[in-house]
């Protein structure tokens, strides 16, 4: 089993859902989060004075997936957030040793 995380553009959330549903992957975890990357953030104006916002608001995908399913979510996610523009994001994957279903005991992928 590995755990995907991917950090995208929240505007992006919904398409990767659905992306990730389309191939049975159903659990996921997101968390809003705020960073920075290559862009180093971006300048605004506001009533005629600049100045830098450092971290950007970005969402923070997280899910564990049976290994064979691995290049399939990677694929998803990446054609549902790419805008071809900085800032597209991050996937990290993971190694998860065992999972656990708390209501029935249920371990290793079948707990998925």
């Amino acid at each position: 089993m590995k755990q995907i995380t991917a950090v995208v553009r929240p505007s992006k959330v919904d398409a990767i859902k659905t992306a990730l549903v389309a191939i049975d992957i159903l659990g996921m975890t997101i968390n809003d989060v705020r960073g920075f990357g290559r862009q180093k953030g971006q300048i605004e104006r506001y009533r005629g004075n600049e100045f830098t916002v450092e971290f950007l608001p970005k969402v923070r995908i997280s899910t564990v997936v049976a290994d064979d399913k691995v290049e399939a979510a990677i694929a998803a996610i990446t054609e549902a957030a790419r805008t071809g523009e900085i800032g597209d994001g991050k996937i990290f994957v993971t190694p998860v040793e065992t999972a656990i279903r708390i209501r029935t005991g249920d371990r290793g992928e079948t707990a998925l």
